[in-house]
């Protein structure tokens, strides 16, 4: 039977391949949902569609914080998917995904959108780009697929780069693969944030001392071994497992490092001495300390670095303007000398501001009065004869009389 069917439908002999989904588990506040068929808008015996989901979801009770999503299910249609997921992100209770088997097309982004994904050892998740069955013509197939790649595939990779942080491109190229990730590369890939049931069968031993975490009288630890262990977050009665006992000699060496003196004390009061010792090992109003310096570096009060800054500053802008001031007397010499013409002067003057050193001497090495005459070349002491004194010089050698 179908639980997400309403109430009251008639049974009826169905086919054994069918949508077989539980109706939600409550145990205090968290609810246990399993989605562990295809998803599908027909439901029913075709799967689980976003209506029946989400009755089942309306259903749950209103002091229900945690929603517990087991899913083993090979997907299914996007829009179906979409409503599921955002259901689930509607929905004020804390949503963890647990991924049993496979979560895989739509089932995957439907994980990928809970407040957290975990992964069972061994289970995967299945990425790829949308499918679509078209009937139509060639311009029918072209539009279905390029709104495939720009709209269905962009929308889907949206999901996981919001989970994971990574770009959009990045998982549009990732889906373009048909990727299965199993566990630990999905959580390498940062769209699952933890592995469960992964670790060593038997508990790894501390190597360190605990006699500084050590309570002489062991009051309290006993009186963390008398609280009750919480149950399990499913309804019903929990798997039987095998008690493991530590080795006498393993728990006395922890009770004498604890500080318990109660020499008979049971495992339970050695294990919350622990827990509590643990718990205490860290005291949150320790001051860190401080970081060393490397050799060379010192520390300097924000206020005088600030002033150093500005005083630099200062500094800077008083030597540019003599640099200027002693540039633009060089060029006002070479004028003056006449080593340079007005219209050279500009270019002279830009390469003094790149090569001062190399510049002036060159400036300084040109000869005056060259570029431009600026003192007298020569004169003449008799001055310049007229045409008639010229003739009559020729004539009457002796000056003329005035």
């Amino acid at each position: 039977m179908n639980p997400f069917r309403p109430a009251g439908r008639a049974s009826v002999e169905r086919t054994p391949i069918r949508a077989e989904l539980p109706t939600a588990k409550t145990s205090g506040s968290t609810a246990t949902l399993r989605l562990y068929d295809p998803i599908d808008s027909w439901g029913e015996w075709w799967g689980v569609s976003a209506k029946e989901f989400t009755r089942v979801l309306d259903e749950l009770p209103d002091d229900i914080t945690e929603i517990r999503l087991l899913i083993n299910s090979p997907g299914g249609e996007v829009f179906e998917g979409i409503a599921i997921m955002n259901a689930l992100r509607a929905h004020p209770a804390k949503i963890t995904a647990v991924v049993e088997g496979i979560a895989a097309s739509s089932a995957s982004f439907i994980a990928a959108a809970a407040d957290e994904l975990v992964m069972m050892q061994n289970s995967q998740l299945y990425i790829h780009n949308a499918w679509a069955i078209v009937l139509g013509d060639a311009a029918d197939m072209r539009d279905v697929a390029d709104e495939l790649e720009t709209s269905f595939d962009r929308n889907i990779a949206s999901v996981y780069a919001s989970k994971s942080g990574d770009s959009v491109e990045h998982w549009l190229a990732e889906m373009d693969k048909d990727r299965f990730l199993t566990a630990e590369e999905a959580v390498a890939e940062k769209l699952a944030d933890r592995i469960e049931g992964v670790g060593d069968a038997e508990a790894a031993k501390a190597k360190f001392d605990l006699s500084v975490f050590a309570r002489s009288d062991g009051r309290r630890a006993a009186a963390r071994a008398d609280s009750k262990t919480p149950g399990s977050s499913e309804p019903g009665n929990p798997r039987e497992t095998e008690k493991l006992n530590m080795s006498d000699t393993f728990l006395a060496s922890v009770r004498d490092r604890l500080g318990v003196t109660d020499a008979e004390a049971p495992e339970e009061t050695v294990l919350a001495a622990l827990d509590e010792a643990l718990t205490e090992q860290v005291d949150p109003t320790d001051a860190a300390p401080a970081a060393s310096l490397p050799e060379g570096t010192i520390v300097v009060d924000k206020t005088a670095h600030e002033k150093l800054v500005n005083d630099a500053a200062a500094g800077r802008r008083a030597m540019d303007a003599i640099d200027k001031q002693r540039r633009d007397g060089l060029i006002a010499a070479a004028l003056a000398d006449g080593r340079i013409t007005a219209d050279s002067q500009a270019s002279w003057r830009a390469q003094l501001d790149t090569n001062e050193d190399g510049i002036a001497p060159i400036l300084a090495s040109l000869p005056k009065n060259t570029a431009v005459a600026v003192e007298e070349i020569g004169h003449s002491d008799s001055g310049v004869l007229s045409a008639e004194d010229a003739a009559y010089t020729a004539i009457f050698p002796t000056p003329k009389e005035a």
